[in-house]
């Protein structure tokens, strides 16, 4: 997954297309995707904002229902291993 663009270059690209050029010579000018030239024009109009969002998705703690479980094992003995305590 890449990384998402600077602010800056996100500021200069919502700013040329305010001020009236295309999309695809906005893209063409910062090298950037046309895609992304609208993307952060749509993200601007919509909150105001250029910043990207959160990358990645929601991870669930699968462990989380366990943790009064292993806190106790581990305070038992605090050199447990992942082995050990599934044993």
């Amino acid at each position: 997954m890449t990384a998402p663009l600077s602010n800056d270059l996100r500021e200069r690209v919502v700013a040329a297309v305010s001020q009236g050029e295309s999309i695809r010579v906005v893209a063409a000018r910062f090298k950037v995707a046309a895609s992304s030239v609208v993307k952060c024009s749509q993200r601007y109009r919509a909150t105001g904002s250029v910043n990207p969002d959160k990358m990645g998705g929601y991870r669930k703690r699968i462990l989380e229902p366990h943790r009064s479980f292993i806190v106790e094992r581990l305070a038992q003995n605090p050199h447990l291993t992942l082995h050990g305590l599934k044993a």
